[in-house]
């Protein structure tokens, strides 16, 4: 990937130089040869502008609500279980065969009610928390389309992740607070 990246940003001003030959004066091309345009770019740390937004502590303070009341209906199955199955422990010695059979019939329903619930709920507070980040991820990459085309960048790169180890400043410049200021987090 990084070979890509690399060869689509050597590859660039030749590609530029190129079309805008076809499209200008002898003269002018011969000016443009001698200084190639340098494609420019952003870059930022997507996740660090993610989580200075303040709906971003107001999601996760919802989605941890809700993943708590999740967890105590789990918990409740649960001590339900154990309950039943102390009472069928303490019991089975004296069942006739008939109502032994029940009663481990409720206990594997119980466990399976148990079992289908969490996984339920897991991926329920999956989509929960996406639909919670959802409009906030929709106004962050907003900010950074805007700021990207005010700036003339070319792309706006993520280092999250160390996937950029070197940027050369004199071709990337840090949009983060450029981001910051579209999205009124910052002021200028």
């Amino acid at each position: 990937m990084k070979k890509v990246i690399f060869s689509l940003l050597l590859a660039l001003p030749f590609g530029v130089m190129a079309q805008e030959a076809t499209e200008q004066p002898a003269a002018e091309v011969a000016e443009q040869t001698q200084q190639p345009q340098v494609a420019r770019f952003g870059y930022l740390s997507y996740n660090a502008v993610y989580e200075q937004m303040p709906e971003f502590a107001k999601a996760k303070e919802s989605f941890a609500e809700l993943k708590k009341k999740y967890e105590a209906e789990a918990t409740r199955f649960e001590e339900e279980f154990q309950r039943k199955f102390a009472e069928f422990l303490h019991g089975q010695k004296d069942f006739p065969a008939s109502i032994m059979q029940k009663r481990q019939a409720e206990l594997q329903e119980l466990m399976e009610k148990s079992t289908k619930f969490r996984r339920e709920s897991r991926e329920l507070l999956k989509k929960a928390e996406d639909d919670m980040h959802k409009p906030l991820l929709d106004r962050l990459n907003e900010a950074l389309k805007a700021v990207g085309a005010e700036q003339g960048f070319m792309f706006i790169l993520n280092t999250d992740g160390n996937t950029l180890p070197f940027i050369n400043p004199a071709m990337g410049v840090d949009v983060t607070e450029a981001i910051l200021i579209k999205l009124g987090i910052k002021t200028n």
